[in-house]
């Protein structure tokens, strides 16, 4: 019996060496499973001392929360970001950039993504002014990227700030992909170069501000006015005229007057075999604009003076410009719109030129 029992227990200093392990083994367990519930706790605990700090709409990534004391963080409350008229504002500049830069085979789809390296900022900006910027075409580096951004937003300031622009952007707030300031940005630029565009009115949203005071982070709501209203273009005061009324408020006319315009300049033009169809894409390169008026004040205009078959953005300008030139000669005021919005398609700047001129010349023969 001793040996069958001796045979059914096992060895016993095996059996104490199994048991000692699995022992402390489950110790050790234990002690960590303990360890770690202790520690949850605290943060637990921790996170509800700071809970009331913190917004609790807002998605605060832990990068987002490292901050230095007496440092300031803004981002753009969530409740605002599913803003329908915010997200609207967005759709409009975005389809306002593609078609700008519908030559450069550029689309941008998400403004944070696309535009915060200053690629498409640049390609924008070099549109709408007409001015080549110095600057590395593709940069892959952060610093690279920030450069760029920093050639690209002086020249933007330099422009927008004689005219009382706040400036809200920076290359800092671009290249983290701050949205607030990326609107604010293109607004402003739609805005001063007259884009054919409508932006959504009254568009606002609320931007969570963190500060770290003391250890602790605090936080406020406050209120950004991306928009106000479509009469009121900010510092540039581009009056409302008959024009704007009637594109708002009675499109069905518009056509009445364009008809009455296109009759106009071809029976000048006609002089010389042209004819315009389409008042807005022919006047473009401000050949037809030169050609008019030397028809209406009866001279010939040496070719030499203007690009007859402009190729770049800066020669049709350039005849524009000297078509302009022409009309002050004639005894006309100076055209409200500039070269460049009659170059980029403005209808409303072509449509108040060529609307000037048949005022002053519809009796002309």
């Amino acid at each position: 019996m001793y040996a069958s029992s001796t045979k059914s227990t096992g060895p016993p200093g095996r059996m104490k060496k199994d048991e000692s392990l699995l022992g402390k083994l489950g110790g050790t367990l234990v002690r960590k499973k303990k360890a770690k519930e202790v520690s949850d706790l605290q943060e637990e605990g921790k996170n509800a001392i700071n809970a009331p700090l913190l917004p609790s709409s807002a998605d605060l990534l832990p990068e987002e929360l490292l901050l230095d004391e007496s440092a300031e963080k803004t981002m753009l409350d969530p409740t605002s970001r599913e803003n329908p008229k915010f997200k609207e504002l967005q759709k409009v500049l975005i389809d306002w950039i593609n078609n700008e830069l519908e030559e450069e085979r550029i689309i941008v789809k998400d403004l944070e993504e696309d535009l915060y390296d200053g690629q498409v900022l640049q390609k924008l900006f070099e549109k709408l002014s007409g001015r080549k910027l110095n600057v590395a075409e593709v940069t892959q580096s952060e610093i690279g990227q920030k450069q760029k951004l920093q050639t690209v937003l002086e020249a933007v300031n330099d422009l927008l700030r004689p005219q009382g622009w706040t400036i809200e952007w920076g290359v800092d707030l671009i290249h983290c992909k701050n949205l607030v300031a990326i609107v604010y940005l293109l607004v402003a630029l739609a805005m001063h170069f007259l884009a054919p565009i409508r932006l959504p009115e009254h568009v606002s949203v609320q931007v969570v501000v963190v500060k770290k005071r003391e250890g602790i982070l605090q936080t406020s709501h406050v209120t950004k006015e991306l928009t106000t209203t479509t009469e009121y273009t900010h510092c540039t005061f581009a009056e409302r005229d008959a024009f704007d009324t009637l594109l708002d408020h009675a499109p069905d006319k518009l056509n009445v007057v364009k008809t009455s315009l296109i009759t106009f300049v071809n029976k000048h033009l006609n002089k010389l075999n042209l004819e315009v169809t389409e008042l807005e894409s022919q006047f473009a390169d401000g050949v037809y604009l030169v050609l008019l008026m030397g028809l209406l004040e009866d001279y010939f205009v040496p070719l030499y003076n203007f690009y007859l078959t402009p190729e770049s953005f800066e020669q049709k300008v350039h005849n524009v410009a000297f078509a302009f030139e022409l009309m002050q000669d004639g005894g006309l005021k100076k055209p409200k719109a500039r070269p460049e919005d009659v170059v980029n398609l403005n209808l409303k700047s072509t449509l108040r030129v060529l609307y000037n001129l048949f005022t002053n010349y519809k009796s002309a023969e």
